[in-house]
Formats: structure tokens, C-alpha cells, sequence
């Protein structure tokens, strides 16, 4: 360990492992270490189930009462990945993909006040069939999805095919929506279930990524059919597994189960990091908010129930994985309530079981409480859906700077949302910060299409 590294990361979580696997694929000089004997982090997948229960601290079940107990990869952060999403462009861009495969969920759906789920439409003939709106709102609805669809916002010059005369540069999303007369509730699931805004701050800022957003759902739902989201054979931890195969390919050198007593600093810049008496030297520090606890603060907690199901949820046209988004104006709330739903199909569960995860951001003093409404959904009318429930509330820290000074770049903790898009831009963001540089997903040298397509199979 008595070496000098150029980058040292702390912590196996996704976010650190993307990292560790973009610095050692720039030439960089790696050591990664985790406290922890497991890859993954927060972002590990449990198996056999007798590790969810013991992580619950729960008597695990016996005479494999849910099946055959090593069939089960149980990640307590699900999240899906957006088909044209930034996750797959950082997994195309590296040749991860090769590590992995993917299985395209069956549906996206939202709630509404009726207390009914609806598929999210995301394209013109999805619009016209949908029973979220009446027949003139489709038809309103669908001239938006039209506009969005055909508009060129990296050349303004472009000529859209409704040929309407709006100028996105000068409208906020609100007024976009005034545009084409949509009315609340199509903004509601347009905002929140297509473009996955996470609140209704979007309404105020600049349409242009309200479109780019519709653009991402549309395209990405486009590729695969079904819907817009991939999730891992094997659940998330073969994730960052796959990062880390990259990196240590790329010369990168990890040690699990090694404490980290200290990082060492001279004249405010850290330059080394100690362990059991070695110190290793670096030139900058990336890691998760656990090791830097002085250097994070919190902004608000996540509450999430795991649940062991029985069968398929109710209403939603025989789906066996799906994603249900209650927009927060359904339920007069400030922020969104997420539920997925995974099953064998994506290889996490034993035949014949499901899993459900439901999760919000916390804004009261009865966290359970506040995803009861996404609970009684996975519960069935006649409440006996769920066979285990297990209750996480975490916080959520962020950096207290930006970290150019002291180069320790420390990362985001996971949000409520159910995608992984939140947590990309959080690893671009470091990225740019550590490096001085933009990632170019644009330039994808390590695989091409047909190996890309095959991985999604």
C-alpha cells in the first residue's frame, strides 16, 4: 500500500466504482478500498434472502418458505435505468456492457386522484389510446409531444414539423404548457412521470429541459418497446462489480475489508490516506459521504419499505416489473412517492415471488406513513399481498463544497427516485470537478450496436 497513487477512492458504492473505472480508462493511477468485504455499498445487492433479513435484523425464514433462498439479489436502493439514459451511455462508453445483461421492465404507470393507475403515455398513438385524458385533452397533449419530439434544441435554426411559433429559449415550462392549453393533470404526469422531474421547481425554469427530458422518455421508449427502463439480471450490484472489473483491467488496485483510519493533509490538500500504519499517497480523494463525515451535510431523509410479494400487483395489465409514480400534487405532498416492482424475470426473486420497494423523501414524523398509499397498492384489495415488509429511512447527505480546494470530492447520497438519473449527474458533476473536464458520451469506441443491443436482451 506504501505507493502514490493519482486518484484513490474510498468506498465501493456505483458512483465510486463509475469513477474508479473512468480515471483508471484515463490513464490514471487507481487504488480503491472499501471498509466494507462487499462490493456495492448502499447500491449492493443481498444474497441469499437470509441477508435481507439479517440486515433487518429479522429471523430469517425457514424451509425456504419464498423459494430457493440463492435465487434471491435484493438491492435496498433499486433504481431502473433510463434506455437512452446516461447510465447506459457511461456503460456503452467504458464496454461494461460486457459484463452485463438487461431486461427491459414491462410498463411504466401513474396514479391519479381516482385512485387508479394508468400506463404513461410517451408517444402519439399511446396519447390517443390513453384513458389518463379525455379526447380533446389527448389530442392537446399529443400536439406537446409532437412539438417536443420534433424540436432540434442544439439547432435553433431548425424548422419543427408543427411549425408553431414558439421559442423555447424565452419560455418557462408553465408557459410551454399554456402554449398548447394542456391542462393540471397533464402537466402533473408529463412533469413527473415522463420527464421524472422531482418536484414542481421545473415549472418555473426554462422549458428547454422539460423537452430534452420528454425527448430522453420518448427515445428511450422507443428502443426497447415496453418502456423506457433496463434493469440488471442479478439486481444493481453487478453494477459497480462491472466498473470495477474495468478498472482493475485499466491497472486499477482494490482492497476490500481495509479500514480507513485517516486522510492525510498538508497545507489544506490532502495527499495521502492511512490504513492500519501504511499511508498510500495520492493527489485527490473520491468517495462516499461515510468516509468524510466533517465534509457533508444533510438536507433531508428517504424512507423506503421493501417487500416480499405474494403475486403481481393489481391494475396494471398483468405487468410482472413495472414502475408506478404517484406525482406529489395526487397526494398533496412536496415530493413524489416511487414504487417498483421486479420479479425472475430480472432474475431477483425465486419463481412465483415479486419484489416491491416503495420510497419518498421523508416530510413528516411518520416516515411509514407516508408511503402507506404506495403500500396498499402492492397490497391488493384484499390487503394480503405482502408476505414481509421492511422499513429503511436514511439521510441524505450532500458535499459542503465542491471539493477543488482540498481535492477530496465527496458524492451525493442516493435519493427516493426510482432512476438512476439523478445519480449520473452527480457522477458527471465529480468528474468535471476532479478532472477539469467533460465525459463525451458521445464518443463510444469500446462497442458498437449490435453487441450494445444484445446486452438489453
Amino acid at each position: 500500500m506504501d505507493e502514490e497513487y493519482d486518484v484513490i477512492v474510498l468506498g465501493t458504492g456505483l458512483k465510486e466504482c463509475i469513477l474508479s473505472g473512468l480515471m483508471s480508462t484515463d490513464g490514471k493511477k487507481v487504488l480503491h478500498m472499501d471498509r466494507n468485504t462487499y462490493y456495492g455499498g448502499e447500491s449492493a445487492s443481498l444474497t441469499p434472502l437470509s441477508q435481507l433479513f439479517d440486515h433487518f435484523k429479522q429471523p430469517a425464514p425457514v424451509d425456504d418458505k419464498y423459494g430457493r433462498p440463492r435465487d434471491w439479489n435484493v438491492d435496498l436502493i433499486p433504481k431502473f435505468l433510463m434506455a437512452n439514459g446516461k447510465l447506459v451511455q457511461l456503460l456503452v462508453y467504458t464496454g461494461v456492457t460486457r459484463y452485463l445483461e438487461f431486461k427491459s421492465l414491462d410498463g411504466s404507470f401513474v396514479r391519479k386522484t381516482d385512485g387508479k393507475l394508468h400506463k404513461v403515455p410517451a408517444d402519439e398513438r399511446e396519447a390517443l389510446s390513453s384513458s389518463l385524458m379525455g379526447l380533446f385533452e389527448k389530442r392537446r397533449f399529443k400536439k406537446l409531444l409532437s412539438y417536443c419530439q420534433s424540436l432540434d434544441l442544439d439547432n435553433p435554426a431548425a424548422k419543427n414539423k408543427d411549425d408553431k411559433k414558439i421559442d423555447p429559449d424565452n419560455l418557462d415550462a408553465t408557459q410551454l404548457y399554456t402554449e398548447f392549453g394542456v391542462d393540471k393533470n397533464t402537466q402533473d404526469f408529463t412533469g413527473h412521470a415522463i420527464a421524472l422531474f422531482l418536484n414542481d421547481d421545473y415549472l418555473h425554469k426554462n422549458c428547454k429541459e422539460l423537452i430534452r427530458r420528454i425527448q430522453l422518455y420518448s427515445g428511450s421508449l422507443a428502443r426497447y418497446g415496453k418502456s423506457p427502463y433496463l434493469y440488471p439480471l442479478y439486481g444493481l450490484g453487478e453494477l459497480p462489480q462491472g466498473f470495477a472489473r474495468l478498472s482493475a483491467i485499466y491497472g486499477g488496485t482494490y482492497m476490500l475489508g481495509k479500514t480507513v483510519d485517516e486522510l492525510v493533509m498538508e497545507d489544506g490538500k490532502v495527499v495521502g490516506v492511512k490504513s492500519g500504519g501504511e499511508v498510500a499517497k495520492t493527489k485527490m480523494v473520491i468517495c462516499d459521504p461515510s468516509y468524510v463525515p466533517h465534509k457533508v451535510k444533510k438536507t433531508g431523509r428517504v424512507v423506503r419499505a421493501i417487500c416480499i410479494l405474494k403475486g403481481k400487483v393489481e391494475g396494471v395489465n398483468n405487468s410482472e416489473s413495472l414502475q408506478i409514480i404517484i406525482p406529489q400534487n395526487q397526494v398533496d405532498r412536496k415530493n413524489d412517492i416511487y414504487i417498483c416492482v421486479l420479479s425472475n424475470q430480472q432474475c431477483v426473486t425465486a419463481k412465483g415471488f415479486y419484489l416491491g420497494i416503495v420510497s419518498t423523501t421523508v416530510e413528516t414524523s411518520d416516515p411509514e406513513g407516508e408511503l402507506q398509499i404506495g403500500i396498499d397498492i402492492l397490497n391488493g384489495k384484499d390487503k394480503s399481498n405482502i408476505a414481509e415488509k421492511f422499513i429503511a429511512v436514511a439521510d441524505m447527505l450532500e458535499p459542503v463544497d465542491d471539493g477543488t480546494a482540498d481535492n477530496i470530492f465527496v458524492s451525493t447520497s442516493y435519493d427516493s427516485t426510482s432512476h438512476f438519473q439523478t445519480t449520473c449527474e452527480d457522477v458527471v458533476d465529480i468528474y468535471r470537478r476532479a478532472t477539469g473536464k467533460e465525459i463525451d458520451l458521445t464518443n463510444m469506441p469500446h462497442m458498437n450496436n449490435q453487441e450494445e443491443e444484445q446486452s438489453a436482451q
